[in-house]
């Protein structure tokens, strides 16, 4: 007779696997020195750090399984009467990894033991993804995690030291200024980020984590996964990034750090002169804009003792990490293109080109007349050729009467700066400006052991970016966006141990990203309009920004509304992300059964 299973999932459901969320896994079978399996012995698992202890036992089949392991240095031992303890030291726990480490025990009085130090690493059998683990200490020896320059969401400022950068030491994978992120050829920005195994990915623009990113000194240990990842990963493309904070130890621990950049270190900018800025005493020296990026803080670490109140050695322990990115520049050498004073008067005759090709033939009208680039008609002479074709004829020399210049158009055109030279395009050097970004990450991480059974860890971090976003123009139109966002991320992780062979792993989250869009009030009445149109800021004008020129940008907002953002929220664009997760491992013979949930879904077998 079939055996009839029934099985309810809400969301997400994975069974015999091992979970992997942002711990480590150890399994094994354990035997004696003819190979027979033994039942019944008491597995044991020590971070060598802290003394936490996490316990299973060995199946009728002789298997255990030790899930949802901290990231760390373990000891594992294994006792049974009548035989030698057996010890193995010096076992590495890597984030969203399973290793098999087998028992062998000798015959003999439980005051003796038998300790492992080393040995040969196998082949990796019990799980199928390619998958890579970095330590912060790996990283930091290394040139790699640099202070980068500019990305889309800033101007010309730089950025905080990203924990993504360790992508460039993997194969088969390259990063690049947060905007460019690729795996195994996927495309750009696919990826996924958890944090201590729930979801910290940013929802808003996937492709930017600066700011939501953690501190990379806040960081243990960076798990890569690049391809076949197991079901509960499915919804990563190009890359599973997951995080494992530092926690504290036995021993107090603390670290003072200073990554900084100076233009007296920066090569000049090309084909400028310092003789332009009135540096007579060194004319013919490129210009270095002034650039100081300093990216500093300190942390502290270990067993939360308050004298004779508290001793938490063995039990409870601390980690708190500071850290600031702060860039100011002072920049000299901006170019940009703005209307010329014949344009302004509406004449265009510098802008006409040649006459159009199509087909290889010199282009002509319904007229017989040439189609000349860039030509500006004249819509009073709006009429129908003989084969019925709307036709219209040029202005001549190109220029437009005065009289037919919209006033609303003269009016914009007032606030566009005046050039500083007869050049039609790069006619105006911006004035000198400052701009400076800073970006504030503290963490703070609590473990607590309360016995060998349970323990409870809880992480929070914030992010704060500030930064004008200046670009020398302070038109309303100039899109000079001023940056003030905002992440929060906290998770809650639970672990117990139900009995030697059954495994339960409860993860609470919270996720928010407040990321607010707001240009300078405008009434828009200067235009000569009655009211405001919609919003009180300057409006859009897209089709004017080719005449413009890059530096300036177009006039307006773009596709941006101070008004768009989730939940009504005025004036901010907000990503709220509750997370959760579960797991119950049970050891069952030569099998490890696995029911997993992620965020906040339900999972009954019957």
């Amino acid at each position: 007779m079939k055996k009839l299973q029934t099985i309810v999932c809400v969301l997400v459901f994975s069974l015999n696997v091992f979970a992997q969320t942002d711990r480590g896994t150890l399994t094994g079978t354990v035997s004696d020195p003819s190979g027979a399996v033994i039942p019944g012995v008491s597995i044991e698992a020590k971070n060598v750090q802290t003394g936490a202890t996490y316990q299973a036992g060995s199946s009728e089949t002789g298997n255990y399984t030790l899930t949802q392991l901290p990231a760390g240095t373990y000891e594992l031992s294994a006792t049974l009467p009548g035989f030698k303890r057996f010890v193995r030291e010096n076992i590495i726990v890597s984030v969203a990894t399973v290793l098999r480490i087998d028992v062998t025990l000798e015959v003999g009085a439980a005051g003796e033991s038998v300790t492992v130090e080393s040995a040969s690493p196998l082949l990796k059998t019990e799980s199928g993804e390619v998958s890579h683990n970095l330590t912060t200490d790996q990283v930091n020896s290394l040139p790699v995690l640099t202070l980068s320059s500019s990305v889309g969401q800033t101007s010309t400022l730089g950025n905080v030291r990203n924990p993504l950068q360790v992508l460039n030491l993997l194969p088969g994978a390259s990063f690049a200024n947060d905007n460019q992120l690729r795996v195994n050829g996927m495309p750009s920005a696919t990826q996924a980020i958890r944090i201590e195994g729930q979801d910290a990915t940013n929802g808003r623009h996937r492709q930017y984590n600066q700011g939501v990113q953690a501190s990379v000194e806040a960081i243990q240990e960076v798990a890569v996964q690049t391809s076949n990842y197991a079901a509960e990963f499915g919804q990563a493309g190009g890359g599973y990034f997951n995080y494992t904070m530092r926690s504290g130890t036995n021993q107090f621990h603390g670290g003072v750090y200073d990554y900084f950049v100076n233009e007296a270190l920066n090569a000049g900018t090309p084909f400028t002169d310092r003789l332009s800025t009135g540096d007579i005493g060194r004319a013919g020296q490129h210009i270095r804009n002034t650039q100081r990026k300093n990216d500093y803080g300190f942390n502290i670490g270990g067993p939360i003792w308050l004298g004779n109140l508290y001793d938490g050695h063995g039990k409870s322990f601390f980690f708190f990490n500071f850290e600031q990115f702060r860039e100011t520049q002072f920049i000299s050498t901006g170019v940009a293109t703005v209307p010329t004073l014949a344009y302004r008067r509406g004449d265009f005759s510098q802008a006409l080109l040649p006459q159009l090709i199509m087909n290889g033939q010199p282009a002509m009208d319904p007229l017989g007349q040439p189609v000349i680039g860039n030509a500006i008609y004249d819509p009073r002479t709006t009429r129908l050729a003989a084969n019925g074709s709307v036709v219209r004829d040029r202005f001549p020399n190109n220029a437009i009467p005065p009289e037919l210049i919209d006033p609303v158009a003269l009016r914009i055109q007032s606030l566009i700066p005046l050039p500083t030279n007869n050049n039609v395009v790069n006619n105006y050097v911006i004035p000198g400006y400052t701009n400076f970004r800073h970006t504030t990450i503290p963490s703070f991480k609590i473990d607590h052991n309360f016995d060998e059974k349970n323990h409870l860890s809880w992480y929070y971090h914030q992010t704060h970016t500030v930064s004008p976003n200046a670009n020398g123009f302070p038109q309303p139109f100039s899109e000079a966006i001023s940056q003030n966002e905002m992440n929060y991320t906290t998770r809650v992780n639970y672990d117990r141990t139900i009995s030697p062979t059954t495994l339960l792993h409860v993860g609470l989250g919270y996720f928010q990203y407040n990321w607010p869009q707001v240009l300078q009030d405008f009434d828009q009445s200067q235009l000569g309009w009655a009211k405001n149109y919609y919003v009180n800021m300057f409006p859009n004008i897209p089709s004017t920004g080719g005449a413009i020129g890059a530096g300036i940008y177009n006039p307006g907002r773009g596709g941006f509304s101070p008004n768009m953002g989730f939940n009504l929220l005025d004036k901010y664009l907000i990503d709220i992300k509750p997370t959760a997760n579960t797991n119950l491992t049970w050891v069952k013979g030569n099998h490890s059964h696995g029911s997993t949930g992620q965020n906040g879904s339900t999972c009954v077998r019957i």
